[in-house]
């Protein structure tokens, strides 16, 4: 697919941050989207992860790409066009260790206060003494 620079840019900042989240944790699109600057912008975090490339011969793909490790801000998988995809999801995680429940109402749910990650600033940034993009440690 062919991307603005702006798009590849941002599709780049999202694949790194993603990268980021330790292993047996998870963030949710939002907290990704505040982590690269661009806060309003979290269900194109989203496309992001739709279109991660499974060619390893791309730089990031979803070999490289911890996708499984992002959800929405409730702490439920997000159904995904395909019927296995969200249960093929809660299956990684829990390769991970990640407590994947179910829902009364069918969804895969993650307790976001045992398993979430919602740092002010990623890892990288904070060890390149860069400031910031979340000012205050508000909700995810």
């Amino acid at each position: 697919m062919a991307r603005t620079d702006e798009a590849e840019a941002f599709f780049h900042a999202v694949y790194s941050a993603i990268q980021e989240i330790p292993y047996g944790k998870v963030t949710s699109y939002g907290h990704i989207a505040k982590l690269v600057g661009t806060p309003q912008r979290p269900r194109q975090v989203g496309v992001c992860l739709k279109h991660l490339p499974s060619d390893p011969s791309h730089t990031f793909h979803n070999g490289n790409v911890p996708w499984q490790r992002v959800i929405n801000s409730q702490g439920i998988i997000s159904p995904r066009g395909h019927p296995s995809g969200a249960a093929h999801q809660a299956q990684v995680l829990r390769g991970e260790g990640v407590t994947v429940n179910t829902s009364a109402m069918g969804e895969l749910r993650i307790d976001l206060g045992e398993y979430g990650w919602f740092p002010r600033q990623l890892p990288s940034e904070e060890a390149a003494g860069l400031a910031p993009h979340i000012e205050s440690d508000e909700e995810h």
